[in-house]
C-alpha cells in the first residue's frame, strides 16, 4: 500500500495512476474516511484521557463528589466503547479501501489499457524456421508420451495434467539449471511452503476472495494455495527489521502455483499455457530503496541469461500502466517465441520482472534500520520468474523439434535429463508396452 501521507500530499499523482491502470478506486472515498478516522480516533483519546483524569480523582474526592465523579467515569466508558466501536468499523472500510489504490508510476510508463500497448524493447534470436511443417507442443507431447491431459482431466479436472517420460527429467533438468544460475548471483536457494495465510496474499497484493480472485482458498482454515512463491517468500520478513548490512536479501524459491482461472478455451491459452497448477522458479530481492532500480535490471538480465541458455528466441517488452498489477511500479516481461501458438507461431509471456517498490513491505511491515538516518525504513520488494516451468516445456518441445519428431534437448539440461534427443517413439514395438493402454 502507498503512505496515506504521500497519498494526501500527492492526490493528482496518485489518481493519475488509477486512472491509466483503468482499476476500480475510489480515492475521494478514502481521504474522506480517513479524515473520519482520524477525527474519532482523536475524540477517543481525549475521551480516555478524560477518563483517567476522573478515575485519579475519586480517591481524592469526599462522598458526595465521589458519587458525582463515578457517574461521569461510567458515562465516559460508554462513550469509549461507543468510539471505539465507530472507531473499528471505519477503520475495516479505511483498510478495504486502502487495499484499492495502487502504486505510483514512472513516469516513462507506456500507457495503455491491456497487453496490445505493452513495448518491445529488443528480440533476441530470430523465430525458430524448420523445413517442414512444425507441430504444437499439444501434438508433441501425444506423440512422444510426455502429457496426459487425458488422465489429468479425468483425475482433478479440465486444466490439471500429468507429465510423463522425458518430460518430468525436463521438468527437473530446467529447475535445477535455473536455480543454478541464480545461485551464481548469489541468490539463497528457498523450497518453500504451497500455502500462504491469507492475510500474506492480501500484503503481497492477491485478494483471497472475491469475484476477480485467482485463488484456491481451503475452506475452515485460514490458508490458500499459492499462485507463486513470490507470496510464500516475501511473507518470510513480515514485521521484521532487517540489518542494514544484510541487505540485499536475494532468494530464488522453487514451489508449485495453483490458480483457478485457467484461461479462456482456444489457441490463446491451449494446452500448458493456461493452466491450473504447475511448477516455477521465482527470484525475490529485498533491497534499500536506492538498490531496486538496478536490482530490476540484475533480475531481467539473470532471466534472459536463462533463456538463452536454453536457446530459445525471446522478446523483452516494458508493460503499460493498463497491464501492470496493483503492487508493480515497474514491470518487464519476457515473451518466447512459439513456433505452435496461432497458426503461425507467436510470442507468449514466460517470465516477468517486477520492482513493487515499498508498496509491498509496508503491508508486510518489513524493515530495515538506516545507520544515517538512525530510523527504521521500508525496504523495497522485486521479483521475477526465473522459469515457469509449463511454458518453458512449451518453448523447448516446439523450437527444438525435429523432422523425425523427435526434440533435441538444449545442451544445457541434456547432463541432467541424460540424452541429447526425446526420440520419436509413436511407431517403435515398445510404444504399447510404454504406454499402458495405448496400442501399436
Amino acid at each position: 500500500m502507498l503512505d496515506i501521507k504521500y497519498i494526501i500530499d500527492n492526490v493528482d499523482e496518485v489518481k493519475n495512476s488509477i486512472a491509466q491502470r483503468n482499476v476500480n478506486a475510489n480515492l475521494d472515498a478514502l481521504l474522506d474516511v480517513y479524515q473520519a478516522l482520524s477525527k474519532v480516533r482523536k475524540n477517543l483519546e481525549d475521551n480516555r484521557a478524560e477518563a483517567n483524569k476522573v478515575a485519579k480523582e475519586i480517591p481524592k474526592a469526599n462522598q458526595a463528589e465521589k458519587q458525582d465523579l463515578i457517574k461521569s467515569g461510567s458515562a465516559l466508558k460508554k462513550k469509549s466503547a461507543e468510539l471505539e466501536e465507530a472507531l473499528n468499523g471505519l477503520q475495516l472500510t479505511y483498510d478495504e479501501l486502502m487495499l484499492t489504490i495502487p502504486n505510483k508510476l514512472p513516469e516513462d510508463t507506456p500507457a495503455g489499457f491491456d497487453d496490445s500497448k505493452n513495448i518491445v524493447l529488443r528480440v533476441e534470436g530470430d523465430p525458430t524456421s524448420f523445413d517442414f511443417k512444425p507441430k504444437d507442443h499439444l501434438q508433441l507431447g501425444t506423440d512422444l508420451d510426455l502429457i496426459d491431459f487425458e488422465s489429468g482431466a479425468k483425475v482433478s479436472g479440465a486444466k490439471f495434467y500429468y507429465l510423463k517420460n522425458e518430460a518430468v527429467l525436463l521438468e527437473m533438468a530446467i529447475k535445477h539449471f535455473a536455480l543454478s544460475v541464480a545461485r551464481q548471483h548469489g541468490y539463497t536457494l528457498l523450497q518453500t511452503p504451497d500455502v500462504a495465510r491469507s492475510g500474506v496474499l492480501e500484503s503481497i497484493g492477491f485478494s483471497p476472495r472475491g469475484n476477480e480472485s485467482n485463488t484456491y482458498v481451503i475452506e475452515g482454515h485460514d490458508l490458500c494455495l499459492i499462485g507463486t512463491a513470490e507470496i510464500t517468500v516475501g511473507g518470510m520478513h513480515a514485521n521484521e527489521i532487517l540489518n542494514e548490512s544484510d541487505l540485499p536479501l536475494k532468494y530464488v524459491a522453487d514451489s508449485h502455483c495453483f490458480r483457478t482461472e485457467a484461461g479462456a478455451a482456444g489457441q490463446a491459452g491451449k494446452g500448458l499455457y493456461r493452466v491450473h497448477q504447475f511448477s516455477k522458479i521465482e527470484m525475490f530481492q529485498f533491497t534499500k530503496p536506492e538498490l531496486s532500480s538496478d536490482a530490476l535490471e540484475e533480475i531481467l538480465s539473470i532471466e534472459e541469461e536463462i533463456y538463452k541458455g536454453l536457446e530459445i528466441p525471446y522478446q523483452v517488452v516494458r508493460i503499460c500502466a493498463g497491464d501492470l498489477g496493483a503492487p508493480a511500479y515497474m514491470k518487464y516481461d519476457i515473451e518466447a517465441w512459439m513456433p505452435g501458438k496461432g497458426d503461425t507461431g507467436g510470442y507468449g509471456e514466460i517470465t516477468s520482472a517486477s520492482n513493487c517498490t515499498d508498496f509491498q513491505a509496508r503491508r508486510l511491515k518489513t524493515r530495515y534500520k538506516d545507520k544515517n538516518t538512525k530510523k527504521n525504513t521500508f525496504v523495497h520488494t522485486l521479483n521475477g520468474t526465473a522459469t515457469a516451468i509449463s511454458r518453458t516445456l512449451i518453448a523447448i518441445l516446439e523450437n527444438h523439434q525435429n523432422k523425425d519428431g523427435s526434440i533435441t534437448v538444449p545442451e544445457v539440461l541434456r547432463a541432467l535429463v541424460g540424452q541429447d534427443k526425446i526420440s520419436a517413439i509413436a511407431s517403435s514395438p515398445d510404444f504399447a508396452q510404454r504406454t499402458p493402454g495405448k496400442k501399436k
